[in-house]
């Protein structure tokens, strides 16, 4: 009887088949697997307003205005993401210039791998040159790789690496950028360049030039001042500057030296850190 039960339920079976085939119905599919759940950023980790809330925050990534012309990837929220022991340090260097009259004022902190991804497949993108009249007007797109300006890795994906500036205060804001305006050379005179409430650094931020060197010479008078303020400010902390960006720094040691991380930014990677 178990075989003629058997050979019973696969003729249902084919029989079934055959109808939905001649009727044109089609089966239901089967249930989409769930989506993997987001990662979420280690415990070391914690936003940076949860140490200090009085350190200006601008996070260009979040925005139209930087060299990509576009929000990048993984950048769900205006907020900067570090390290703690990062983020106590930059505590440290504001106590000391608040003291001064100045604000310490953040573009980017812990970097998404996905966005350096996003950097990657933009500078293979030659047609792409949209924002190039600000900040690389001087540079052949084809050479971001070999310049050092792009590279697949970053030091900011490891959670210890920072973009930032000083301003005196009242801090007055940044106007927004309007997309499509026009762009001005980010190494031209302080009144003709994009606006930004940060003291002259010679500079904008990101600007892919050589004269975003800390310590190029053409940099002079009121300009180095402030690159100095700001770097020794910093290093007296722990960090280290990037020498070919006078806004970058790494505090050192490292929580992460090897690690390059991916979760997004966003209040949910370090809630409850």
């Amino acid at each position: 009887m178990t075989g003629l039960a058997s050979a019973f339920r696969t003729l249902a079976v084919a029989t079934s088949a055959g109808l939905l085939a001649a009727t044109g119905a089609v089966a239901a599919p089967a249930p989409p697997a769930s989506a993997a759940p987001e990662p979420k950023a280690p415990r070391e980790f914690v936003a940076l307003a949860s140490v200090d809330r009085t350190i200006v925050q601008e996070m260009r990534y979040t925005t139209e205005h930087n060299f990509v012309g576009e929000p990048v990837d993984g950048y769900r929220q205006p907020l900067c993401i570090l390290t703690r022991p990062a983020a106590e340090a930059l505590h440290r260097a504001q106590v000391r210039l608040l003291a001064r009259g100045y604000t310490l004022k953040v573009y980017d902190c812990y970097r998404p791998q996905r966005a350096v991804d996003h950097f990657v497949r933009w500078a293979k993108d030659l047609a792409d040159e949209r924002m190039k009249g600000e900040f690389y007007p001087l540079v052949d797109k084809s050479r971001l790789f070999a310049d050092g300006y792009i590279a697949e890795k970053s030091g900011h994906s490891r959670g210890s690496t920072v973009d930032l500036t000083i301003v005196r205060l009242p801090a007055v804001p940044t106007r927004a950028y309007v997309p499509g305006e026009r762009l001005t050379e980010c190494y031209a005179p302080r009144a003709e360049r994009f606006p930004d409430n940060s003291v002259d650094m010679g500079t904008g931020y990101d600007c892919f030039d050589t004269r975003s060197h800390t310590d190029d010479p053409r940099i002079q008078g009121a300009q180095r001042a402030h690159r100095q303020l700001l770097r020794s400010t910093l290093v007296e902390q722990g960090f280290v500057n990037l020498p070919e960006e006078w806004w970058h720094f790494t505090f050192k040691p490292e929580p992460f030296p090897s690690t390059f991380f991916d979760f997004p930014v966003a209040r949910r990677s370090v809630a409850g850190h």
